[in-house]
């Protein structure tokens, strides 16, 4: 996956940064960092939004705030088309049972690991 969103200009967690903004079209800097904290730490974040805003994607139409431009609105959802087979490829032939017990279980492995550090 991070060479496909590589091809489209993205990062992991730029995309996430775009996925929060297109469930929030008023999303703020804050908002973002509160709900992606647990994937990256502030200073990332914060440069997953400068490259965003870089590089077209987005614009602020206020202080704090972020919305898509709408060049980079009709890139996300190019990106999503290829994104979601992409999903399906790496789904196939798993149940949507077994792909929530694998998330949770590598989801548990990483709290495990973090907590040790």
């Amino acid at each position: 996956m991070d060479a496909l969103l590589a091809g489209c200009g993205l990062t992991r967690l730029s995309w996430q940064v775009l996925n929060v903004l297109k469930e929030d079209p008023r999303a703020t800097d804050t908002g973002i960092r509160a709900v992606l904290a647990a994937n990256a730490d502030a200073d990332a974040l914060t440069a997953a939004i400068e490259a965003l805003l870089a590089d077209g994607w987005a614009l602020r139409p206020e202080p704090g705030r972020l919305a898509f431009t709408a060049d980079g609105l009709a890139r996300f959802a190019e990106a999503g088309v290829r994104i979601g087979a992409f999903r399906e490829l790496a789904a196939a032939g798993i149940s949507p049972e077994e792909y929530r017990t694998a998330v949770g279980v590598l989801e548990r492995m990483t709290r495990n690991l973090e907590e040790a550090v």
